[in-house]
C-alpha cells in the first residue's frame, strides 16, 4: 500500500508560507487527515511537539522517507479560523489554478505580522503614606525627575506613560528605576489603529416599506430551509437594498454571529461605511487598499479577537478571520472588480458562496443590474431570487432621453456635449441643482467606428469589435483574425471613421468653457490618488461645494446624492463595442446605474444618454430601466454563440519576454489540449494576442476553451498544470487561468 504524505506549515505569518515540511501520514490517520486540519507534529532536533496546519496531501515524497517524521495526530482544540481559511485556499487552488502558496497568500492577506501598537500607563503601587515618605526622600537626594513623576501620580492618579516622558520631562531610565524600586507599576494594553476616524451624524430611524418587509421575510424563510441557497436581491436603483442588508445584519448579530459586507470599489466606502456605522456603531470596521499595512493588520486582529462583528470592504475583506461567520453580503454583485487580476484569478462571488458553505453561513447578493450569470442561476433555481420593483420613499425613476450623435454631427455640432444636454445642464444650474457627467470609458480598447452612420468594424467569426493595433491593422483578440485599417466607412463611405477618444480632463475643460460660473469637480484615477482622495471629493459634492461632478465609472456606482437631478452619459458606445462578449451586459449595467443616480431625492430626475446606436437593445433597455427586456435579448445571444452562462469558458493566458517562445508555448498548449480531449466536445479558439499584447516588455497571448460543463474545463486545467510543470520549455512562460471571464 502506498505511503501518504502531508505538507505542513508551522507558522502562518505570510513570510513563512513558502516554507512547508513534509511528514508521513500514519496508516491509522489516513481517513482523518485533510487539508486545513490542525495537527500535532514532532519538530526540530529535540522532536518537541508543536502545532501545524496541513496544506497539501500527496503520494509523492520530496525527501528521504527514512528520515521523514510522522504526524502525531489531529489537534484536539477544535477547528480554528485558520483551518477554515486554509481549506478555502485549497478549494481556490483547485478551481482557479495556482500554487498552494499563491492561494494561501490570497486568503491570509497580511504580508507579515506588524508589531502591535501599545499604550502604557503608570500607576502607584505603594500606599499613599509610604509614597509621600519616598517623595521626601527623593527630593532630599535631589532625584528631581523621579520626584516630579511620583508627585504627579500622587496628585492625579494613574498617568499615561507618554505624558510622563514628554510633559514632565522624565527620562525612560528614571521611570524604569521607579518600577524596579516597586514604587510604580507599568500596565501595557494593545491599541488598535482605527481607519474610520470620527463618523458624524445620527442614525436615521427608517421603517421598511411593505415591499421591503416582504423581501426580508422571503430571505429569512430561505435561510430557515434545510439547505439555504444564496439569495439574489434584484432591486431597481433607489429601491433601498441597503436597508434590507441592515435588517438582515441585525438578525445575524442577534444570533451572536458575524458579517462580511463586500463592496466593489473603494469609492463606495465613504457612504456605505457611514451608514453602517451610524446604525451599528463600533461593531463595524473597514479595510481597503489605501490603508497602511498596520491598519489592515489591526482590523484583522480585531476581527479574530471578536472586537468587531461587521467588516466592510472590497474582495479582500472576504478573508476576514471571523470565528463565527454568519452572513456574507455582496453589494453590486455584477461588478467586475470582484474578479482578481492576479493569480489565482478568483471570483469573490463564487468564493464567498464556498466559504459560506464551509462555515454554515448565508450569502445575500444585491444589484439593480445583476450579472447575467447570477440572474440565469436565479431563473434555474440555483439562487433564491427576491425582487424590489419600487423606489424607496415614493420617488420615481428618472426620465431618460437619448441623443443620436450621428444627427448631432449632421447639424454641425462636433462637441462631446449635445445641444439637449447643454440645455438641461443650464436649466439645473439655474435651479441650483446638481449634475453628474459620466464618461463611459470602461472596456475601451480602441474600437473603430464611423461617426456618420455608427458602423463598427467587427470580427466575422466572434461577433466582437476589432481593435486598433500599433502596426496599423485591426485585430480580434478572441481568434486572431486580422484585417487592414480603413480610410473610409465600408457602410456609408464617410471619411469620419476611426477610434473614439476622450478623457475626463478634456471633458472638464469643455464644461468650464461652456459654463464658466459652474463649480466643477473631477473624479478619476488622477484626482483620487491620495489615501482619502475618493472620500474628499464625494464629501465635497455631497455638501454641495460643487454643481457638476465629472468622472468615470467610479461616480455612478451606489452613490446617493439627493440633490442630483440630471445625469449625462457622454459616450455610451465606448463600452458597447469593447472586444468582449460581455460588452452589451456591461454597457447596460453602467448606463442603468448611471441613470439611477438622478432623482433620488424630492425632485424628479432626468438623464441624457449620448450614443451612435440608440436602437441597440442594451441602450433601449437602460432607457426603459427594464432588466427583463435586456436579459431576454442577451441570454438569446449567449445561447446562440455558446458564451457563459450558456456554456463554460476558460481563458488560458500566457506571458513571456520572448515573443517567439511564447507563440511556440501557446501552440503546444493548444496541441496538448486537442490530444487529451475529444475535439468534437470542446471548442478551442486561438491562440491570439491579448487586448494589450505587450506590457512591461512582456508579450501576452490568450487561448479560449468552451465546454458545456465547468468540471471538464477544471479537469483540463489540472492536466495542463502538470504538463507545464514537467516541461522545461515553460520555465520562462507565465501561464494563468481565467474561468468564465
Amino acid at each position: 500500500m502506498n505511503e501518504w504524505y502531508a505538507d505542513i506549515i508551522v507558522d502562518i505569518s505570510q513570510e513563512k508560507l513558502d516554507r512547508t515540511f513534509q511528514y508521513k501520514i500514519p496508516e491509522a490517520l489516513r481517513e482523518d487527515i485533510c487539508i486545513g486540519m490542525q495537527v500535532r507534529v514532532p519538530f526540530g532536533k529535540g522532536n518537541r511537539e508543536i502545532t501545524g496546519y496541513v496544506t497539501g496531501i500527496s503520494v509523492d515524497a520530496r525527501y528521504d522517507t527514512e528520515k521523514m517524521k510522522e504526524i502525531l495526530g489531529p489537534e484536539s482544540g477544535g477547528i480554528t479560523v485558520e483551518s477554515k481559511l486554509i481549506a478555502l485556499a485549497a478549494w481556490i487552488r483547485e478551481q482557479y489554478g495556482s500554487t498552494m502558496n499563491q492561494a494561501l497568500k490570497t486568503v491570509l492577506p497580511v504580508k507579515k505580522k506588524m508589531k502591535a501598537k501599545e499604550k502604557k500607563r503608570l500607576r502607584l503601587v505603594l500606599p499613599p503614606k509610604e509614597a509621600e515618605e519616598l517623595l521626601i526622600e527623593l527630593e532630599r537626594k535631589k532625584y528631581a525627575a523621579r520626584a516630579r513623576l511620583l508627585s504627579a501620580i500622587l496628585e492625579n492618579g494613574d498617568m499615561d506613560y507618554e505624558f510622563a516622558i514628554k510633559a514632565l520631562h522624565v527620562s525612560p531610565a528614571a521611570v524604569r528605576k521607579m518600577i524596579e524600586n516597586g514604587a510604580v507599576a507599568e500596565e501595557v494594553s494593545t491599541v488598535y489603529r482605527n481607519p474610520l476616524g470620527p463618523v458624524e451624524g445620527n442614525e436615521e430611524q427608517i421603517s421598511l416599506t411593505e415591499e421591503q418587509r416582504t423581501a426580508a421575510v422571503r430571505i429569512a424563510e430561505e435561510w430557515a430551509s434545510e439547505v439555504p441557497r444564496p439569495c439574489l436581491l434584484h432591486g431597481i436603483t433607489g429601491s433601498g437594498k441597503t436597508l434590507i442588508y441592515m435588517e438582515m445584519i441585525q438578525r445575524i448579530l442577534e444570533e451572536g454571529r458575524e458579517i462580511i459586507v463586500l463592496i466593489p470599489e473603494i469609492a463606495l466606502t465613504y457612504q456605505t461605511v457611514r451608514r453602517f456605522y451610524l446604525r451599528f456603531g463600533e461593531r463595524v470596521s473597514v479595510i481597503n487598499s489605501r490603508m497602511s499595512q498596520g491598519e489592515r493588520f489591526d482590523q484583522f486582529e480585531r476581527a479574530r479577537e471578536g472586537k468587531i462583528q461587521i467588516m466592510v470592504g472590497p474582495r479582500s475583506a472576504l478573508f476576514t478571520p471571523f470565528q463565527k461567520l454568519g452572513l456574507i453580503i455582496i453589494d453590486e454583485e455584477h461588478e467586475s472588480s470582484y474578479i482578481s487580476e492576479s493569480t489565482p484569478r478568483y471570483h469573490a462571488r463564487d468564493v464567498a458562496i464556498e466559504r459560506a458553505r464551509m462555515e454554515g453561513a448565508y450569502v445575500l447578493m444585491g444589484s439593480a443590474t445583476p450579472s447575467v450569470d447570477s440572474y440565469y442561476k436565479g431563473q434555474q433555481g440555483i439562487y433564491h431570487m427576491v425582487s424590489l420593483s419600487s423606489r424607496f420613499a415614493g420617488s420615481s425613476l428618472p426620465m431618460v432621453y437619448t441623443v443620436d450623435l450621428r444627427e448631432e454631427l449632421k447639424t454641425g455640432n462636433r462637441s462631446i456635449i449635445s445641444k439637449l444636454l447643454r440645455d438641461k445642464i443650464q436649466e439645473r444650474l439655474d435651479n441650483r441643482e446638481q449634475i453628474m457627467l459620466f464618461l463611459n470609458r470602461r472596456g475601451y480598447s480602441g474600437f473603430v467606428a464611423c461617426r456618420s452612420c455608427g458602423f463598427v468594424v467587427k470580427c466575422p467569426h466572434c461577433d466582437v469589435s476589432l481593435s486598433i493595433h500599433s502596426h496599423g491593422r485591426l485585430v480580434c483578440h478572441y481568434c486572431g483574425y486580422e484585417t487592414p485599417s480603413l480610410s473610409g466607412c465600408p457602410e456609408c463611405g464617410s471619411p469620419y471613421i476611426g477610434g473614439f477618444r476622450a478623457g475626463t480632463q478634456q471633458i472638464e475643460e469643455i464644461v468650464k468653457k461652456m459654463f464658466p460660473r459652474a463649480r466643477i469637480l473631477r473624479m478619476d484615477l488622477d484626482t483620487t490618488k491620495g489615501k482619502n482622495g475618493h472620500e474628499t471629493i464625494l464629501a465635497a459634492f455631497a455638501n454641495k461645494e460643487a454643481d457638476i461632478l465629472v468622472g468615470t465609472q467610479m461616480i455612478v456606482k451606489g452613490h446617493d446624492f439627493p440633490k442630483v437631478t440630471l445625469v449625462g452619459v457622454l459616450a455610451a458606445d465606448m463600452s458597447l463595442f469593447a472586444e468582449n462578449y460581455r460588452a452589451s451586459e456591461r454597457t447596460f449595467q453602467l448606463l442603468t446605474q448611471a441613470v439611477g443616480r438622478a432623482g433620488r431625492g424630492k425632485n424628479p430626475g432626468e438623464a441624457v444618454i449620448q450614443t451612435y446606436h440608440p436602437e441597440h437593445y442594451s441602450i433601449q433597455a437602460s432607457v426603459h430601466q427594464d432588466y427583463e427586456e435586456f436579459y431576454r435579448e442577451e441570454i438569446s445571444y449567449r445561447l446562440l454563440m455558446g458564451y457563459p452562462p450558456a456554456a463554460s469558458m476558460l481563458a488560458i493566458r500566457g506571458a513571456c519576454r520572448d515573443e517567439s517562445l511564447l507563440q511556440q508555448g501557446m501552440h503546444y498548449i493548444g496541441k496538448y489540449i486537442q490530444k487529451i480531449y475529444p475535439k468534437s466536445e470542446l471548442q478551442l479558439i486561438g491562440p491570439a494576442p491579448e487586448n494589450i499584447s505587450k506590457v512591461n516588455d512582456m508579450y501576452r497571448m490568450v487561448l479560449y476553451l468552451k465546454h458545456g460543463e465547468n468540471e471538464r474545463l477544471i479537469w483540463i486545467k489540472n492536466q495542463l498544470e502538470r504538463y507545464i510543470r514537467i516541461n522545461k520549455g515553460f520555465d520562462k512562460i507565465t501561464v494563468q487561468f481565467d474561468f468564465n471571464v
